[in-house]
């Protein structure tokens, strides 16, 4: 029994989310490593990064869920903003389109508009689009629940977000461990390599994800309160790309993310019960935003 509960708090030490953004307004800048590597990802020389992303999204078929998205929600003609929209692949979905991305190299993929910035920090006016999607990029994102407040101070009351991160992005993606071949590594690389179906399990990823959502739940019906976004930081891999989110910065839970938007009054389209969200691991979200952020949690840095 002691050996059991010495292992279960080894697991929730390791994956329990220990990071949350400051409240206030801060001014970002993305780092050099982080600004030269994503500015090659899009270069037509560099392409490494860019032909895995499509086959990626080609793969999980993210431009049909999108479409579907626009369809369902009568979006065709409305202004909508993609968030980390990389090389543009969905700028076509709808006809009132703006890709933001901070790659400078990526302007040259659009005939729509494009804007170069951080998530973090938009310059978009209050209320300028009437909705908008971030595919596998807010574990891209220092500072995650600061793009979090920029999208929502962005979007008119009322407005749709289709919210689709990597959720609990794992931290073996930086060293290729899922792809790379055994001979690769050292005697610890390769006890790391040999774990990977017991990490990807259902029943491990259960066995610390449950009970921090359980608390995180309790703790928000008990406050009646907006939530703090807890993750959990990764370190990127900006030299190799070994494979998907190998430039991964944070790791964060769904649940983490449901728990944000439903304390600031904004209704989730898509959700099953709350009983039934609590054990799926992975999904989209689709929110529309009810109200914003108090002036004092929001940033400075849009267009007011």
């Amino acid at each position: 029994m002691v050996v059991y509960a010495l292992v279960f708090l080894a697991i929730v030490f390791h994956y329990y989310p220990s990071r949350t953004d400051p409240p206030e307004a801060i001014h970002f800048q993305p780092t050099p490593e982080a600004q030269d590597f994503y500015n090659v990802a899009f270069d037509t020389q560099q392409a490494r990064y860019e032909v895995i992303a499509r086959e990626e999204a080609e793969s999980a078929h993210i431009r049909d869920k999108v479409e579907e998205f626009v369809a369902t929600n009568h979006l065709s003609k409305a202004r909508v903003l993609d968030v980390g929209s990389g090389e543009g692949r969905l700028q076509d979905v709808v006809d009132d389109y703006t890709g933001l991305d901070i790659s400078a190299t990526a302007r040259a993929k659009y005939h729509k508009r494009f804007v170069q910035a951080d998530a973090r920090e938009m310059p978009f006016r209050d209320g300028e689009f009437d909705a908008a999607w971030t595919i596998w990029v807010l574990e891209h994102v220092p500072n995650p629940e600061q793009a979090l407040r920029e999208i929502r101070r962005v979007l008119k009351p009322g407005g749709l977000l289709y919210l689709h991160p990597r959720w609990l992005c794992p931290d073996l993606n930086a060293q290729g461990y899922p792809v790379r071949p055994y001979s690769d590594f050292g005697p610890a690389g390769k006890l790391i390599k040999f774990t990977i179906p017991v990490q990807r399990s259902a029943a491990f990823v259960a066995l610390y994800m449950l009970p921090i959502r359980a608390s995180r739940l309790a703790d928000w019906k008990l406050r009646r309160r907006p939530t703090t976004l807890h993750y959990r930081p990764l370190a990127p891999n900006y030299k190799t790309y070994w494979m998907p989110d190998s430039d991964a910065v944070n790791s964060i839970d769904m649940f983490e993310a449901y728990l944000w938007f439903r304390s600031r009054g904004d209704e989730c389209l898509n959700c099953p019960s709350e009983a039934e969200l609590m054990t799926t691991a992975y999904m989209p979200l689709v929110f529309r935003v009810k109200t914003r952020e108090p002036p004092a949690a929001q940033t400075a840095s849009g267009v007011r």
